[in-house]
């Protein structure tokens, strides 16, 4: 396993002073995937005094050194070495009781959540891997280490973890892991919400349709509006698939940036609410675009997630249901009001969405190329004017004699009248408007 110099560094100076010193857990795992980690831990029987003896001559953080965590500050990165440890029940879910250093690295490993981040690597004493992790990762398996409901009752944030390391790295999860992850899922709700919110996050990004499918019951203890959606027969023609299952392509069928993947994720969370059916049997969802972006905003609030996310995200639910038309005029109006960055994510998920039903409906449909040929014209133009793009600006109109809110909602209307190409962008032309506009106020 390959190390770089400065992390080979502090191992040997651990070494030298005589403890036993490995790399441990995530970057052992993805070294062994023929990854870059992206940090390195180190573990050690030296005790937090001794291992800043050490390194007395770097600069030291000691948030951590109460459970055994000393940082060190080098000028490749900080590098975090804890000393080998065990910790005792879990009460909250959350917090370890207690926490005792213990001489072993066998000790130490055995307190981590699975077999394939309970591996250990030193180039003096080779790999440590007591629970298998190597041959779980060649053959993709997900486990944990030792009792899984144990594991999870200690830290539930560990279901979420298991959740992202299946998707990310494409691991299995083996039937008593997995199962323990199902039912140990109520404990979720034990976790603090930015926890929570930060895991989802992390997941959605590199889930796939069947990881979406496999773990629906562990997203909806973590958000349990989605938990209705799970095997909800849609009773339409143009729906193939249950309202999960429709969720799921949607999400996958979405870049993989966060706002695409959450609005993806809760688009159709408003469906339950408004779910209606006529005569014939055949169900009906009216209203339900606004119903969800409403649902979508209190989920996200309780997620704490940030407002201008969050905003960007409840607007596209909100929009989702609104088709544009291929015509120059209907896509000026649609960038005046969403933003260019914004027509372009409406665009994408009504696509992905139009294209998850299961149907083979709308594959011929070139409404949406259309659309993008008119925004590709615009650009090249410059026909998608804002406040700072027209002819006049707050100066002129002050010099015409308005004051106040009336400059800005003028400006407002002449940038409406000029996205409508019912004025042109030209400075007399725009200023004859707002005289008249004036004089009749």
């Amino acid at each position: 396993m390959y190390l770089p110099d400065w992390i080979q560094k502090c191992i040997s100076a651990l070494e030298d002073a005589g403890f036993a010193a490995y790399a441990v857990g995530g970057c052992v795992r993805d070294s062994l995937l023929g990854l870059s980690p992206q940090d390195y831990d180190l573990c050690t029987n030296a005790l937090p005094e001794q291992t800043k003896a050490v390194f007395r001559d770097y600069r030291l953080v000691l948030a951590g050194e109460k459970h055994g965590t000393v940082t060190v500050v080098t000028p490749e990165g900080n590098v975090e070495i804890t000393t080998f440890r065990t910790e005792g029940g879990y009460r909250d879910s959350r917090h370890p009781d207690w926490v005792k250093f213990v001489p072993d690295i066998e000790g130490d490993l055995s307190r981590r959540d699975f077999t394939v981040n309970a591996m250990a690597y030193s180039p003096t004493r080779g790999f440590a891997d007591p629970f298998g992790g190597q041959a779980d990762l060649q053959n993709h398996i997900l486990r944990a280490v030792g009792n899984p409901e144990t594991r999870f009752r200690e830290d539930a944030l560990r279901i979420l973890r298991g959740v992202r390391f299946s998707a990310k790295y494409g691991l299995t999860p083996e039937n008593a892991t997995l199962n323990a992850m199902v039912s140990e899922s109520p404990l979720l709700d034990s976790l603090a919400r930015e926890r929570v919110f930060e895991e989802l996050g992390k997941y959605l990004l590199v889930a796939n349709v069947e990881d979406l499918r496999r773990f629906a019951p562990i997203l909806g203890a973590a958000i349990p509006e989605l938990s209705p959606m799970i095997g909800f027969d849609q009773h339409s023609p143009h729906h193939a698939y249950d309202l999960f299952t429709h969720t799921a392509h949607v999400v996958a069928g979405v870049p993989a940036e966060p706002v695409m993947r959450w609005a993806a994720l809760l688009h159709d969370t408003g469906k339950i609410a408004t779910y209606t059916r006529d005569e014939t049997g055949r169900g009906h969802f009216y209203g339900h675009a606004s119903a969800g972006a409403e649902m979508a905003d209190r989920i996200l609030r309780r997620l704490t997630m940030p407002g201008g996310l969050r905003e960007q995200t409840v607007l596209l639910i909100a929009q989702h249901m609104t088709r544009l038309t291929p015509d120059r005029k209907s896509v000026r109006r649609a960038v005046h009001r969403f933003g260019r960055l914004g027509v372009e994510q409406i665009l994408t998920l009504q696509q992905a969405d139009m294209g998850s039903k299961g149907t083979g409906e709308n594959q011929g449909d070139t409404t949406f190329a259309r659309i993008r040929e008119i925004l590709s014209r615009l650009d090249q133009e410059a026909a998608l004017p804002t406040l700072r793009d027209l002819a006049v600006n707050g100066r002129d109109l002050l010099a015409l004699g308005l004051t106040g809110p009336a400059i800005g909602q003028t400006l407002d209307r002449l940038l409406e009248q000029v996205v409508e190409e019912s004025l042109p962008n030209d400075r007399e032309a725009l200023l004859t408007a707002a005289k008249v506009w004036n004089s009749k106020s």
